[in-house]
């Protein structure tokens, strides 16, 4: 069993969110928290990952610049086409 210590802000947050019936006890909302918690982090893992083979990209010379925001839109748009 594992023991977690809440300031008292917490702790009213767990029981307003018991008292509005949105969950069954305390433990329900923690782990609803703790659910979200993990959810986020994959995501910053997969950006953190999807940055750094930008950057490899980047210095392998393989990226593209754009002086006009028309020239990016019609590269997205492009690109799209091209994965359909």
């Amino acid at each position: 069993m594992i023991e977690i210590h809440l300031d008292q802000e917490q702790r009213d947050f767990i029981d307003d969110q018991v008292k509005a019936g949105l969950y069954k006890d305390a433990d329900a909302v923690v782990a609803a928290g703790l659910r979200l918690l993990g959810s986020e982090e994959g995501r910053l893992t997969e950006l953190r990952r999807a940055i750094d083979d930008a950057e490899r990209q980047i210095a392998r010379g393989e990226g593209v610049s754009f002086s006009e925001d028309d020239s990016l839109t019609d590269y997205i748009i492009r690109k799209a086409r091209e994965r359909t």
